[in-house]
């Protein structure tokens, strides 16, 4: 079959060479040099004065258009020149948002608007633009003077080192390591698996099946080898990457922690505040850090008794094998077994009725009957033969673009996550519409066949996915605050948590299977057992985002900033405190923790559990008016998906929902109250 072109401007990656968007960045950064050198005094009048802000927003796109791309290709494509390039680029992209945030004239720019009587007439979207602009020249130290100033450019500069480097030496780490393994080691796994560490050894010129530490790989070990040492290896190998603990010392991250967390507390204390956490907490919506820590232990409680249980229920089964002390390498394992025997389900059984092609149509049908949105795939330029470009109409006309890049490889780093390309904003030549990425890292397609998803893939699928109609379905024209732009870090995942519910819904569920062989629909057992397994475990993982979340916040607000030791003292108090899972004195978590120490989730953590309660409450005003309502899917679209930062996250979810969000939905999504819905 032969696709259409794509209709809006892409990127033209089979022409792109390091060289040009090199090239590209190095102009980017000097156009913005010059304008703000030239930038001397606040001009006269309003209209000029806008003039700034339209310019400023220009060279904004412009930016992050061109690094965008090379970010981009440097987290899906790694390579030694890529990095080189992409290293090369860091200090002078730092120094330019710096000097774009302590820019004093600038500054004086946007509060002369902001202060004018003509501000309140100005459009919504641009009064919130440039009222978060304001928050933001003040919490990136254009207040401050001399070397005080001159000292917070260093730190930006040095962080942004130090978080690329993490992120290589978890990555170089991952990738370093693989175990060839005899026949006798592949017991226990389904064929599937073995098929597919057999492909990794092929890709390494071995005839064996090889373990490594890629995802698809690791769980396939963790969750079904029958040879407990060997769970016990990978184990090892994964929880000390980039550690201490691990025999490649080249990759140990603890330094780079430890100079970040120092980094991160001078930052805050030269900007007034008594902690990072402070700091990263005045731009969210959350109102303090107390307020954070309370709630998660809150959240804590309610998740105690029944993980409680759950641990006790793994202990039993894996009695029944012979093994008194229950080790964190047998956790997987004897939950799969749990799973089984408590509900006659294994993702292993699943996976024949989630091929990914059937899975994305059903994607897009959910989609289509939420929102009245078309998705149609196009032909454009990828970076690699998996990546595949789609468009999204509205009433026949192109509203945005997405790529998906949906598989496990190497050279491309761990998890699943949304960028943008590019922005919806109003341009003198026209409405520039926005594009996004959408990367996961699934198991990868196995011989002649298609990719089989287990239904945590799915889930994974939707949530990057409502990110992705976040940045796409926006109606806003100002970059600043268009998309996910400007919207409070901890409420941003809301559409994404919101969508997974669809994924637990058995109308979507018969859009979003086909058996691989005899295309029937999920059939009624197995349908029945996932939904009834829905809650399985959901107090142990609950309570381990919950260990996330409290570690990071912890070591954010901990005055002075904490040392190795001190950060591991930390973690070890917390799970003392919190986790029913077993865990090793070896275990090195925080090394490979990119969400804190490369993302940007430093003292942010929590943002998963805060915008569950938004997702769960949002989701609950669908489950009383209908999952496929299609007014409630349009004031969904309207009041939450269309208005990016235009309006605050609390007066967005209120003009939604019609009131404050309320926990309730989220515990009795969690399974853990008898609340009963009213039909």
């Amino acid at each position: 079959m032969t696709l259409e072109k794509a209709t809006l401007p892409v990127p033209q990656f089979d022409q792109i060479t390091l060289a040009d968007l090199k090239q590209k960045i190095e102009h980017a950064i000097q156009q913005g040099q010059n304008f703000l050198n030239n930038l001397t005094a606040v001009p006269e009048n309003t209209t000029a004065q806008l003039n700034v802000l339209e310019q400023i927003d220009q060279l904004e796109n412009n930016m992050s258009e061109a690094w965008g791309v090379l970010s981009h290709l440097n987290a899906v494509m790694n390579n030694p020149e890529t990095r080189e390039v992409y290293q090369a680029l860091l200090p002078s992209l730092s120094d330019y948002y710096t000097q774009l945030g302590q820019h004093t004239v600038l500054y004086q720019t946007y509060q002369h608007i902001h202060d004018a009587n003509t501000f309140k007439d100005l459009p919504a979207a641009q009064q919130s633009a440039i009222q978060l602009a304001l928050r933001d020249f003040k919490l990136s130290g254009v207040a401050l003077e001399g070397e005080a100033k001159k000292r917070y450019a260093e730190i930006s500069a040095r962080l942004s080192q130090l978080s690329s480097d993490f992120s290589n030496h978890v990555l170089d780490a991952t990738q370093a390591y693989y175990k060839v393994l005899s026949e006798d080691q592949l017991k226990g796994l389904p064929p599937s698996s073995v098929e597919l560490l057999k492909q990794y050894g092929q890709q390494r010129e071995l005839e064996q099946a090889v373990a490594t530490l890629d995802i698809p790989a690791y769980l396939a070990i963790m969750t079904y080898a029958d040879d407990r040492a060997l769970r016990e290896t990978l184990y090892q190998a994964y929880t000390t990457r980039a550690s201490d603990q691990s025999a490649q010392s080249e990759f140990d991250n603890t330094p780079i922690m430890e100079e970040i967390l120092r980094l991160r507390q001078e930052m805050a204390q030269l900007l007034g505040f008594n902690n990072y956490a402070e700091l990263s907490l005045a731009s969210k919506m959350a109102p303090s850090v107390e307020a954070v820590d309370q709630f998660l232990r809150e959240l804590a409680e309610h998740a105690r008794a029944p993980a409680e249980q759950e641990i006790a229920e793994l202990k039993a089964i894996a009695a029944q094998d012979g093994i008194d002390t229950l080790q964190p390498w047998d956790t997987g394992y004897y939950s799969e077994k749990l799973k089984l025997q408590q509900f006659n389900l294994s993702q292993e059984m699943l996976k024949p009725y989630f091929p990914a092609p059937k899975v994305v149509e059903g994607l897009f049908s959910i989609v289509k009957r939420l929102y009245d949105v078309d998705i149609i795939e196009r032909a454009a330029p990828v970076w690699h033969p998996d990546a595949r470009y789609f468009e999204l109409e509205d009433q026949g006309q192109v509203i945005g673009g997405f790529y998906f890049d949906l598989y496990a490889r190497t050279g491309k780093r761990g998890g699943a996550w949304m960028s943008g390309f590019r922005s919806r904003m109003q341009l003198a030549q026209g409405l520039q519409k926005p594009i996004c990425y959408m990367v996961c890292n699934f198991t990868p397609p196995v011989a002649d066949q298609p990719a089989l998803l287990t239904h945590d893939e799915v889930i994974t699928l939707f949530h990057e996915f409502g990110h992705g109609l976040h940045h796409m379905l926006t109606e806003v024209d100002n970059i600043a605050v268009a998309g996910t732009h400007g919207v409070a870090w901890d409420a941003v995942e809301l559409p994404s948590q919101f969508m997974e519910f669809w994924t637990w819904d058995q109308d979507s569920l018969d859009m979003l299977s086909a058996h691989i062989e005899t295309q029937d629909t999920l059939p009624e057992h197995l349908l029945k057992a996932l939904l009834d397994a829905r809650f399985f475990q959901s107090g142990m993982q609950s309570l381990r985002q919950i260990e996330f979340a409290l570690f990071d916040l912890s070591i954010h607000r901990s005055n002075p900033a904490l040392n190795a030791e001190q950060i591991q003292a930390m973690l070890d108090d917390i799970r003392q405190n919190y986790a029913v899972a077993p865990t090793t004195a070896y275990n090195r978590f925080q090394h490979s923790f990119s969400h804190i120490f490369a993302g940007g989730y430093a003292a942010g953590y929590y943002s998963y559990k805060w915008a569950e309660v938004l997702a769960s409450d949002a989701f609950d005003r669908f489950e009383n008016e209908g999952l496929f309502n299609t007014e409630t899917g349009k004031q969904f679209r309207q009041f939450i998906l269309a208005v990016g930062g235009k309006d605050s996250a609390l007066d967005a979810f209120i003009n939604f929902r019609g009131r404050e969000p309320k926990i309730d939905a989220l515990l009795r999504h969690q399974g853990w109250t008898n609340i009963v819905k009213n039909a």
